[in-house]
């Protein structure tokens, strides 16, 4: 029986017994429901004792059901949402585990990466469908992102020791929801929260590939001779061997965070954290299929100085930094302030074979025709070869730079007038850019001359042929929002909202990339972003809730990288958002449940233009039809037992007239979730398993659909005093599945493409840790 056919099975008992569960703990909880028929209870108050969403602002209704949950959502909220609490991270998942990882959990969030083991290689998340670059993702209410596209890289900035709680919100927010990426959705992270006592956590944890963990949280508590200031400090070290040959990982992180009060009705508080990752991985990373016959699925890198892929010429040092200070201040009855200052930078220096897919690739494993192979090694030849002057011997590669400093400034004040409130603020952020790539024979580190002739047409001047490109390039973004919160009957809240966006990018560039020559150019793009959501306690435990709102993504930098820009059309990508859903939490029950529609229209595209110099020219071309039902579900039994289960089902189709309507690349048709949570006493357990359905890595081709796969984990801990002992299982049924495929150059023959280059990612086999914590 095969992994896919055991979890769909497994999912489906869990489901027929989490619904026949759900019928009489429905019954029950709703005998025992006070009705709703002349008021409408008001929703918990902030300071019911709870710790679901620590480090947020989101209140959620602390139930037997939602304490144990690992996902779950507010009886506030306006769109659909997943909650991950600190007791989930710690007690369910690798400590490795960065924040893609971590959001899994939630419904119609897929992935693909982690192909060197939880949190020892870069991941991506999907949401809807909706690739990263076209979603937000915060820290502390901050956005952050590269400067050329807003994507992320997962274990870069935040690991898990930095994160609280992290909120996944399906759905662009309200206007005071900032980002490039409004329109995807959020995944909001929130910094570890200070205690009121002082405490102390020590955690070491070692596993397969040779993978150990050391960690520490100081908490200071509450400082009464600094007027109940609080610290927390945290510092983490990760090394590993990795799950893939030749491919070593080490992290190192340190954090702080103070809380300052300032008077009776103020607080500053001071947040930074600084991480550095070292690492063997090709630039372009993946496995072909004849690496992957030949060497197995984990191939990436050989100890073998004659070939692009020995580890000693493949290695990346990234450092970034983030720091913010809040301000936060009570102005009068009803009226609050709040200010955030921040800048964060990302330095990656990488060296990299130009092309790692050559070694061990052979005759496209579809047919063994001579000529086939006569031209895949031709393609070789041709990929191998030096550039002039020549040298007795040598290996391509090529050196890289991509370094930023980003600041910004969030501004936001509210007023509560009785039956409504209002909220106004800003949002001011520039950055500076430089990225750089040049080729080198990585025998020597002497300089390459493997590029093609470019000369600048004004004044003439060759470029260097072993300079890819020189840039330096700017952004400027600002945004201003307003939202009216409305309160025209008990229990309901009606709350329109605008924002106005205008986004700059700038090139100031030695060599162009792609032209290779100087250039100076410059786009803004502006919009106007109508915003409406709706929130209505039916009794203090069932809410309903509805969502209108306009989305906006500028171009990426790459429409600047022309020779002539003024033939270039495009425009800001575009949605319109509709969704809709309800939040229910009982004693024992938590359940929600939506359904959303998303119109999708601008998509991005370029062509090679047929004029002679004329070059590469971006337009608007096609559109997309985001739709589907999700939902998420806990029943806490007694004893400390629980089942969830979460699911969604996602259409997300070209929407374009005359063509045909198909899936586009990496969004699973559906996603599943379930399993068994214990927590009592001195015992914690959870088995948990996420499937991820069909979906094809390249649209429309059926080469490139997967049929699903999962993930699961088991999870168990003890604690004997203050020490705690525990062990994870990841990826217990052992799959190995491919979770994405980037496509490569072809190779034609007698008319017909074959693709022997595509980089294939699998899963990472089952693999162990153990760890010990200690708590005073």
């Amino acid at each position: 029986m095969s992994n896919a056919t055991t979890t769909r099975r497994l999912l489906s008992g869990a489901s027929a017994l989490i619904l026949a569960t759900l019928s009489s703990a429905v019954q029950a909880e709703t005998k025992a429901a006070t009705p709703a028929v002349d008021t409408a209870p008001a929703a918990p108050a902030a300071d019911d004792p709870q710790k679901i969403a620590e480090g947020s602002d989101i209140v959620v209704t602390a139930t037997r059901a939602n304490e144990i949950a690992p996902v779950t959502a507010s009886l506030q909220t306006t769109q659909p949402q997943s909650i991950i609490s600190r007791s989930f991270i710690e007690d369910s998942l690798p400590a490795t585990s960065d924040f893609n990882q971590i959001a899994m959990i939630s419904p119609s969030v897929s992935g693909y990466g982690n192909a060197n083991g939880p949190g020892l290689s870069e991941s991506k998340a999907q949401i809807r469908g909706f690739q990263d670059g076209e979603y937000n993702i915060t820290y502390d209410g901050v956005p952050f992102g590269d400067t050329n596209d807003p994507t992320h890289h997962s274990n870069t900035f935040f690991p898990s020791n930095t994160i609280e709680t992290l909120i996944v919100d399906r759905g662009p927010g309200n206007a005071s929801q900032l980002g490039q990426a409004t329109f995807g959705g959020n995944i909001n992270l929130f910094s570890r929260a200070t205690r009121d006592d002082m405490g102390v956590e020590l955690k070491a944890s070692y596993g397969s590939y040779n993978t150990y963990l050391l960690r520490g949280v100081f908490q200071s508590g509450a400082i009464d001779k600094l007027g109940g200031t609080e610290i927390v400090l945290s510092g983490q070290h990760i090394k590993s061997d990795g799950a893939r040959t030749f491919s070593p990982f080490s992290s190192n992180n340190i954090f702080g965070k103070i809380m300052i009060p300032i008077g009776p009705n103020a607080k500053l508080t001071l947040l930074g954290t600084y991480n550095e990752n070292s690492f063997n991985q090709p630039d372009k990373d993946g496995t072909t299929l004849s690496q992957a016959a030949l060497y197995g699925k984990y191939f990436s890198l050989n100890n073998d100085p004659n070939t692009q892929n020995y580890f000693g010429y493949n290695h990346t040092h990234k450092t970034t930094d983030f720091e913010i200070v809040k301000f936060e201040a009570t102005l009068a009855p009803g009226a609050t302030f709040e200010n955030r200052a921040y800048t964060y930078s990302y330095d990656n220096e990488t060296l990299s074979g130009n092309d790692v897919t050559i070694f061990g690739t052979t005759t496209p494993t579809a047919t063994t025709a001579a000529q086939v192979a006569a031209a895949v090694t031709a393609a070789n030849v041709v990929k191998l070869t030096l550039g002039s002057p020549a040298t007795s011997f040598g290996v391509p590669g090529y050196t890289k730079t991509n370094k930023y400093r980003m600041f910004g400034d969030i501004a936001k004040t509210r007023i509560d007038f009785g039956f409504g409130a209002i909220t106004a603020g800003a949002w001011l952020e520039w950055s500076n850019t430089y990225r750089q790539q040049r080729d080198v024979n990585l025998v020597t580190m002497a300089a390459n001359y493997a590029e093609k002739a470019a000369t600048d047409p004004v004044t003439g001047i060759a470029t260097p042929a072993n300079v890819k490109f020189d840039q330096n390039s700017h952004t400027e973004h600002t945004e201003e929002f307003v939202e009216l919160e409305l309160r025209p009957l008990p229990g309901l809240k009606i709350t329109p909202g605008f924002k106005h966006v205008d986004f700059n990018r700038r090139i100031m560039a030695t060599y162009n990339q792609t032209t290779r020559y100087p250039q100076s150019l410059s786009d803004t793009y502006t919009a106007n972003l109508p915003f409406a959501t709706i929130n209505y306690a039916v009794n203090d435990k069932l809410a309903v809730y509805a969502q209108y709102a306009r989305g906006f993504l500028a171009p990426s930098l790459s429409v600047l990288y022309v020779a002539n820009p003024g033939l270039s059309t495009v425009e800001p990508e575009r949605s319109t958002n509709y969704q809709a859903g309800a939040v229910y939490h009982g004693g024992s029950l938590s359940v929600d449940v939506d359904i959303y529609k998303i119109d999708f229209t601008n998509k991005f595209a370029s062509f090679t233009s047929p004029v002679p110099g004329e070059g590469t020219v971006f337009i608007n071309q096609g559109a997309v039809q985001y739709k589907g039902i999700e939902g998420q579900i806990t029943y806490a039994l007694p004893r400390g037992f629980a089942l969830f289960a979460n699911g969604s089902r996602n259409y997300a189709k070209t929407d374009n007239a005359g063509s045909p309507h198909q899936q586009v690349a990496n969004a699973p048709e559906f996603t599943a979730a379930g399993g068994l949570l214990y927590k009592h006493g001195p015992i914690r357990f959870s088995l948990i398993d996420k499937y991820t359905g069909p979906q094809w890595f390249v649209t429309g081709d059926d080469n490139y659909r997967s049929s699903g796969y999962n993930t699961a984990i088991l999870s168990a801990r003890y604690d004997i005093g203050p020490v705690r002992i525990g062990v994870e299982v990841n990826n217990l049924f052992n799959s190995r599945r491919v979770t994405n495929i980037s496509q490569n150059s072809a190779v034609t023959v007698a008319g017909v493409k074959y693709y022997p280059y595509d980089q294939y990612v699998f899963q990472t086999g089952r693999s162990f840790t153990g760890d010990v914590t200690l708590t005073f």
